[in-house]
């Protein structure tokens, strides 16, 4: 009989891949840090022992409230490869909410940066008491108890500790939606759940036409490494050994900076931090050039995608949620596609994608029967894949809905593609009925967006006695002010067309200095809905 032996799926296996494939390469900060990558390896050890000699619980919980900072991307390692979990807390969150999230987690520790330790003082008598601190950074604490500094705790630390054997099922990270509707809601990973996550990146950009990441490339994250591990391409990006750059604290001008310092040749974020570089970037044309770049947590507008690609960015969409762990699919074209004009080209880069390895996705009716995949049929998205949250933290009543049929239910509207690109077209809260007719929020915004007096839009359902709901278009004019008769007389032109229902064309226009963003960059509608209802 052969002897068989186990091999678990964990986060020391992805480390040890990139150490031996790393060669030269560096991982920086925007600090002036710099470091090879055995020293990091050695630093995630002595992160490790200086945990292990806190005799803390098994499965502790280890809350982060940091930048994007090579410290974050060590805790993303040495925090689950010592057997406890990894918190990563949104310091965006309202004081309310970071004190519910770092209660309802348990916190044992808290590894804070000095310039965030304002947040945590202003709200430390209601947090759960005996947890320890530790701070990153420069700067006084704040006004919150003396703790350890976290260089000296690392330097007191054993380069050469051993991490301890630990099932591939333990659980690693966890952290909390941002709470657009109740309280925040908690979605927790395990290794081998971030492997997967991992190994289905590392699959789909190693063979992409364009877009690719590979052992070439120079990584920078712009997407919050609280929110979902940074959408999980620090693990690809330590994986494949890639010189790696972290910016800290987002700053137009600072990153721009770094990008072409180190020659960074990839990264992601929301819409609204592409925006931001661009108009940091000005005039100059080519500060953007040749990078790849990922957009997801709200639509890609077309004109924003053609000013992105004018200025040599390879840019796509990606497709994913908390609860998804994140990337579902990418808009990655076809050597076909990419052949066609660019014009043709923005149209498919815009849209959700396909999916990755591993993911299977459907689209489907109240009664989860699938839509037929003719680009017009909306239902519901749901999801399965092998990273996807077991459950919310605490929450059976929330994690039974979210998994009702089987299947994850994603509160995304799309449709499908014939060739298997899927649309989202709104979000199920967001989408409008009106006499009985979905009109989809989503399209309004891509129809009225381009439009001169347009600078931002965002449109919500309010409602009306006589139709039940009906569009509002909340607009950010450009300068000029805000011209309704011209964006009716735009979205005529669509309803000409058969592009829009007429009762779809909004009768109420409103005009906004700026629209009101999540924690982690999408338009709140909710607080659109709450300001416009009446």
């Amino acid at each position: 009989m052969a002897q068989t032996f186990a091999f678990p799926l964990t986060l020391n296996h992805v480390l040890e891949t990139g150490l031996a494939r790393a060669g030269a390469h560096r991982i920086h900060g925007a600090d002036g840090t710099s470091r090879s990558y055995p020293e990091f390896a050695a630093r995630v050890a002595r992160f490790g022992a200086a945990l292990a000699g806190m005799g803390l619980r098994p499965g502790a919980v280890i809350g982060m409230l940091d930048f994007d900072t090579p410290a974050y991307l060590e805790a993303f390692f040495a925090v689950p490869m010592s057997g406890a979990v990894l918190h990563t807390i949104n310091l965006r969150l309202s004081p309310e909410q970071l004190v519910y999230t770092i209660n309802h987690a348990e916190d044992d520790v808290l590894i804070v940066n000095r310039a965030l330790a304002p947040l945590l003082a202003a709200v430390w008598d209601e947090l759960r008491p005996g947890m320890q601190l530790v701070f990153l950074g420069e700067g006084d604490t704040g006004g919150l108890p003396d703790g350890i500094d976290f260089e000296d705790w690392l330097a007191a630390g054993d380069p050469a500790h051993v991490f301890p054997d630990l099932p591939e099922d333990s659980e690693a990270t966890l952290f909390y939606t941002t709470g657009t509707t109740g309280l925040p809601k908690g979605v927790h990973f395990t290794q081998r759940q971030l492997v997967l996550h991992t190994f289905a990146l590392a699959a789909v950009f190693g063979s992409a036409p364009h877009g690719s990441f590979g052992p070439s490339d120079v990584y920078l994250p712009l997407t919050p490494m609280f929110h979902v591990h940074a959408w999980g391409l620090p693990y690809l990006a330590t994986m494949l050994g890639v010189t790696q750059v972290y910016p800290g604290r987002f700053q137009p001008d600072v990153t721009l900076g770094l990008l072409r310092t180190h020659g960074v040749t990839f990264t992601h974020c929301v819409p609204t931090i592409l925006q931001m570089l661009m108009q940091e970037a000005g005039e100059d044309r080519t500060a953007l050039q040749g990078l790849k770049m990922i957009i997801g947590g709200s639509a890609l507008p077309q004109t924003l995608a053609r000013a992105a690609m004018d200025r040599g960015v390879d840019i796509f969409t990606g497709y994913g949620m908390s609860e998804t762990g994140p990337v579902l699919t990418l808009a990655l074209l076809t050597p076909e596609e990419l052949a066609r004009p660019v014009e043709e080209q923005v149209t498919r880069r815009v849209l959700t994608g396909r999916t990755i390895p591993f993911v299977s996705i459907r689209v489907v009716t109240p009664e989860m029967e699938d839509v037929p995949h003719d680009g017009k049929t909306a239902g519901e998205v749901v999801v399965r894949a092998p990273w996807l949250t077991a459950d919310y933290l605490k929450n059976a009543e929330a994690s039974e809905d979210l998994w009702a049929g089987g299947w994850l239910h994603t509160g995304d509207i799309a449709v499908m593609h014939a060739d298997g690109m899927l649309q989202i077209t709104d979000r199920l809260k967001d989408v409008i009925k009106t006499g009985g007719e979905w009109v989809s929020s989503l399209a309004l915004e891509d129809m009225l967006r381009p439009h001169p007096s347009v600078r931002d839009v965002a449109v919500v359902a309010v409602p009306d006695a006589k139709w039940g709901e009906r569009p509002l278009a909340v607009v950010v004019p450009s300068e000029g002010g805000l011209d309704v008769a011209a964006l009716k007389a735009e979205l005529q032109k669509h309803v000409d067309k058969g592009d829009l229902p007429r009762f779809g064309i909004p009768e109420r226009f409103e005009a906004i200095d700026d629209l009101p963003k999540t924690s982690v960059g999408k338009i709140d509608k909710k607080v659109l809905r709450a300001r416009f209802a009446a």
